[in-house]
């Protein structure tokens, strides 16, 4: 089994289609095989895996770990269907606000790799959707920072027009209140 990483818009953002084996039994699939990874340059060392699972139309997100506890992302989902948004915060960057946008699922495998200096966000599309990450650093609570959803700076194209929030996204700060103390140079 072979992995095919497809760079995005946004330099690091990549997107990961996994060979898998699928029959009337089901499937089989190497979610992730080290080796395979670090051939395409992928080389990360990942300490924690999160498993989340949300309702139809929940929104979670635009979430970043600062430097002080940096923290890349390998994420796919395992049940249902998301919108899965990597979003560019690092000041410096020719991208910075820009973000990208792609459909992870069950029936598509498919991951997406959001690095260190990224927010990221994910929209259920399915009645349920079950999220897996693989996360290079620790959950830290001091290090997380938000943006909100909705702010026109980033005027990210959500097919919904009122996600379920947790009250944490629902009173995020915008990217302007970000550049007033932003976590990535």
């Amino acid at each position: 089994m072979g992995i095919r990483v497809i760079e995005t818009d946004l330099s690091g953002v990549l997107l990961i289609e996994t060979d898998y084996f699928r029959d009337e039994r089901g499937f089989f699939i190497e979610s992730y095989h080290r080796r395979r990874y670090v051939e395409h340059g992928i080389d990360c060392e990942f300490v924690q895996d999160n498993h989340s699972r949300s309702a139809a139309g929940v929104l979670r997100g635009i979430h970043y770990q600062d430097t002080s506890a940096p923290m890349d992302k390998l994420v796919r989902c395992t049940a249902g269907a998301i919108l899965d948004v990597a979003v560019d915060l690092r000041v410096s960057s020719p991208t910075f606000g820009r973000w990208v946008a792609v459909e992870l699922s069950a029936e598509n495998m498919r991951q997406l790799l959001v690095p260190v200096g990224f927010g990221h966000a994910f929209l259920t599309l399915s009645q349920f959707a079950e999220v897996q990450y693989r996360c290079s650093g620790y959950y830290t609570p001091s290090a997380e920072g938000n943006i909100r959803w909705d702010d026109p700076d980033l005027a990210i194209e959500w097919p919904v027009r009122e996600p379920q929030l947790s009250n944490r996204d629902r009173h995020a700060p915008s990217l302007k209140d970000y550049l007033q103390h932003p976590a990535f140079p």
